[in-house]
């Protein structure tokens, strides 16, 4: 079956450091649930939380998946693994990409 671009969706999740991140990477790609993961270190986030405002260092994964994986696969695992009550898990949907990268994304999340 071949995929479009719009078969696969970029997933943003912030974690509380790089051990964290790569935890949750390593295991995301070798299940197969992301062909790629990217890890941005040092990232200032400001947020309220639970009433109080917040200024963290955190780390921020770049999760590349299949649309269809994000409810079954991704955020499960996610969620297990992550230390954060709520952690962030935001899906924004792939609506360009060159096949060959779709292909590759494709072969990575069989």
């Amino acid at each position: 079956m071949k995929m479009s671009p719009q078969d696969f969706w970029v997933v943003l999740v912030t974690t509380p450091d790089e051990k964290v991140a790569e935890d949750i990477a390593e295991r995301l790609v070798v299940e197969n649930a992301a062909a790629c993961v990217n890890i941005l270190p040092r990232l200032l986030s400001l947020f309220s939380w639970q009433g109080t405002f917040s200024r963290e260092e955190e780390t921020l994964m770049i999760v590349k998946t299949r649309r269809a994986f994000f409810e079954e696969k991704v955020v499960p695992l996610i969620q297990e693994h992550h230390p954060y009550e709520v952690p962030e898990i935001i899906a924004l949907p792939v609506v360009g990409a060159s096949e060959s990268y779709v292909h590759w994304m494709a072969e990575e999340t069989e």
